[in-house]
């Protein structure tokens, strides 16, 4: 919005200042920021009034849990709405690239609010029915890469690119719009799974954010694209606004949700977070760089996965519980070591990430 009201001009003077990425990215930080702070009190207060119980809790998690019963949830609440403002207010919106991530963002959120509803007011642990959840989230995640794959250039429709290889592309062809919707999906639930303890996603999600800010914002540049051999795709610049908002309104709402958490974020916030991260990566070419900027993600995913298995194969558990982040609770570490370490390893796995651009 800021930015088309410069657009009409280019001798504005200190006005130009909006047409700069970097500039519009820290006041889309900054507003998020301001907005969680200053209108998170109110929807906490009144999330709890409505909510009554608060999230469930499950019964056969780790016991030390039973404590936070009564804790509202739908936290993401604050965070979408802090991301919408901020990404309208400082982005371009004539961008597709913003509205197609915008969408996802907004789409999974909802389908996570109503996750949280029904858990709330059935006060049960489980809510949307799985295979129903799931559908939903193809067919936007779908919708979405086929809107990017029609934005791509002819040389990167429908491609697949591979870290460590600079000029390397897989072409996918019609295939690009199930692997960029797995990816989307698979983002989504990864972020939701790991959304287990107070504090234990956001920063991660807003450490993923930082890194595909940058990469969406050398991407998006032709020189610097250049200068790194890495694929320009124009456009996607712009996403880098997104990621911003993303961190803005991860900071505001952690202040809430440091431990004890005052709030939980919800499916509505994970599920919509991990949308967004997902759909930002199919969106800068870079599906593949995400599993390692977000590995943390894909382990406490693998957990769940191989515990299921080796359960019903074996019936033996791997893991003392899963997520991973529950084994190690079960192991006698404090949930604040858990955090803690677990954020160190995702900014380990996004210098990683961050490697590839030059290692290419």
């Amino acid at each position: 919005m800021l930015y088309e009201l410069v657009s009409f001009s280019d001798q504005i003077g200190i006005l130009n200042v909006f047409r700069y990425i970097t500039f519009r990215t820290g006041g889309a930080i900054f507003t998020a920021l301001l907005f969680v702070m200053l209108f998170g009190p109110g929807i906490i207060d009144l999330l709890r009034v409505k909510q009554g119980k608060g999230q469930p809790i499950r019964e056969d998690g780790p016991k030390s849990h039973f404590s936070k019963k009564g804790t509202p949830t739908m936290g993401g609440l604050m965070i979408l709405a802090s991301v919408t403002v901020a990404t309208l207010l400082w982005s371009d919106l004539s961008n597709a690239y913003v509205w197609t991530v915008l969408i996802v963002t907004l789409a999974y959120g909802g389908i996570g609010f109503y996750d949280d509803y029904l858990k709330i007011t059935k006060q049960q642990s489980s809510g949307f029915g799985g295979r129903a959840r799931l559908a939903l989230e193809f067919i936007v995640a779908a919708a979405a890469a086929y809107v990017i794959m029609m934005l791509s250039t002819p040389e990167l429709s429908g491609t697949l690119a591979l870290p460590f290889f600079k000029t390397a592309l897989i072409q996918l062809g019609w295939m690009f719009i199930i692997v960029g919707a797995v990816v989307i999906v698979g983002a989504g639930n990864a972020v939701n799974l790991t959304d287990g303890l107070d504090g234990l996603a956001i920063v991660p999600v807003m450490i993923a954010a930082a890194t595909f800010g940058l990469i969406a914002y050398l991407i998006g540049n032709v020189k610097f694209a250049g200068y790194l051999q890495i694929h320009h795709v124009a456009g996607t610049g712009e996403l880098a606004v997104i990621c911003g908002a993303l961190i803005g309104a991860g900071l505001g709402f952690l202040w809430f949700n440091a431990p004890p958490a005052m709030i939980f974020m919800g499916d509505t916030g994970s599920l919509a977070l991990g949308g967004a991260l997902g759909a930002i990566a199919v969106a800068t070419k870079h599906e593949v760089v995400l599993a390692i900027v977000g590995g943390l993600f894909v382990l406490e995913t693998l957990s769940v996965i191989i515990q299921v298995t080796s359960y019903k194969l074996t019936g033996k558990r791997v893991f003392r519980m899963a997520p991973l982040h529950h084994h190690y609770e079960q192991k006698g570490w404090q949930e604040s070591t858990v955090v803690v370490r677990f954020w160190i390893i995702a900014v380990i796995l996004a210098l990683v990430g961050l490697a590839t651009l030059k290692l290419r």
